[in-house]
């Protein structure tokens, strides 16, 4: 369920963001409460309480008084802002040095993708 590679409270607050990117959890729909969090992954409350903490700090969750937890109406568009914004920088740079640092030359990158985009890779 977690791993030893982050902290368990933003091991869940990836996943309620990774939810809300694929779709699972649509805007305005509610997240389970901090003692759900803490019953299903049998992880202290203060510790689900700490991840669902990050998310309502960064606009991605609000709350409603007595009710609960909800997915803010325009999370997945800041989510989404979020990783395009790292996405070269994490994804594509590394991606870069690796073919050159094993010879595949550039226009052979760029070849794959175009031929992804297509189809033509399947």
């Amino acid at each position: 369920m977690f791993d030893d590679r982050s902290p368990i409270y933003r091991q869940i607050a990836e996943r309620i963001k990774g939810d809300i990117l694929s779709g699972a959890l649509a805007e305005d729909s509610q997240v389970m409460s901090t003692n759900e969090y803490a019953a299903t992954y049998r992880i202290n409350p203060a510790t689900a309480a700490k991840g669902l903490r990050e998310l309502l700090d960064e606009g991605i969750l609000y709350k409603r008084r007595g009710i609960g937890m909800f997915v803010s109406p325009d999370a997945r568009a800041k989510l989404r802002e979020a990783h395009r914004s790292r996405f070269f920088t994490d994804v594509v740079d590394p991606m870069i040095s690796e073919a050159r640092t094993i010879g595949i030359p550039l226009d052979d990158v760029v070849g794959h993708i175009k031929a992804a985009e297509t189809g033509e890779n399947q």
